[in-house]
């Protein structure tokens, strides 16, 4: 069963606190999951934005420690369930706000122990931003790798202690997330299955940022779905057609995940087509996306 006592921990992480981890105000990011949308997409989509009941679930916020730093995090599960799948969402660059948390609810309503961990509480809170280009030069830009994938694996961990079964793990992750989700799978032994939304696969090594999806896509570890939008203005389909060069020059190597990952991509679809709250929404792909991607988990052992 889920461990709620875990939430009570957060009370020492308010600002004004410190705990001996050297917690700091920026890990006082309690109300910014999953409460409310990211300041940085305002206005929202009212019309449009999903809002998935939280009945029959379990639901919240709470904390795991990696290395002395309590990540906070949002989870949601069916209630009253043990032994559940897991599904690690990774989120946008605007961080865990309502959007993300609504995907997890949606994950827990398909029989799922879904976790958000907030991946940017080291570097700041981006749900105090209200411009794009400042949360992307002073939090995104400043977030290494490493840390990322340090911070999922104690995810998972979490999971294991709390209700999952990690011999069925899977992570989807959307725009930054996405490419999150490909560099995990390609370097964890924790995942069995990915579904990345348009997420960026290429790009310019640096100290922080040392491969990208497509430089690891032929020792990938678990196949991944990839899902994006023939209008995305910012991922051209030439980089996904790398990609799917970059995979099978894995598979002709005999890398049986390489072979099993595989690309949908919807023609008239633009960048964040999933994300229910913004202008970019596109019903009919955001919806055949999330059927494929349980289709995909389920096909691959992640329920």
């Amino acid at each position: 069963m889920l461990n709620r006592d875990r939430n009570d921990d957060f009370n020492a992480l308010l600002p004004g606190k410190t705990t001996e981890a050297g917690a700091t105000r920026r890990t006082a990011l309690k109300t910014a999951l999953g409460v409310g949308y990211a300041a940085t997409v305002m206005p929202i989509m009212a019309q449009t934005a999903i809002k998935t009941p939280s009945t029959g679930l379990i639901s919240g916020e709470s904390i795991y420690d990696v290395e002395g730093f309590m990540v906070p995090f949002f989870y949601a599960a069916p209630e009253g369930k043990n032994n559940l799948p897991v599904i690690l969402v990774v989120q946008e660059a605007f961080g865990v706000h309502e959007y993300i948390a609504d995907t997890c609810r949606r994950f827990a309503k398909a029989g799922y122990l879904a976790i958000a961990p907030e991946l940017f509480a080291r570097q700041g809170d981006p749900g105090s931003y209200g411009e794009v280009a400042k949360l992307m030069a002073e939090v995104v830009s400043k977030v290494p790798d490493a840390q990322v994938m340090g911070d999922l694996d104690g995810a998972v961990k979490w999971a294991g202690e709390n209700g999952g079964n990690l011999k069925k793990v899977g992570i989807t992750g959307f725009c930054w997330g996405g490419r999150i989700t490909w560099l995990y799978a390609s370097q964890s032994q924790n995942v069995k299955a990915g579904v990345a939304w348009y997420g960026r696969l290429v790009g310019t090594a640096s100290a922080l940022t040392p491969k990208h999806p497509v430089d690891l896509a032929a020792s990938i570890k678990a196949p991944v779905l990839g899902l994006y939008g023939g209008q995305d203005g910012g991922i051209p389909l030439t980089t996904v057609n790398q990609m799917k060069d970059a995979l099978a020059e894995g598979a002709a190597k005999g890398n049986k995940a390489a072979n099993a990952s595989e690309f949908v991509v919807y023609p008239q679809a633009p960048h964040a087509f999933h994300a229910d709250y913004r202008p970019s929404f596109r019903k009919d792909a955001a919806e055949d996306g999330f059927k494929r991607a349980l289709e995909w988990f389920k096909g691959h052992g992640v329920s």
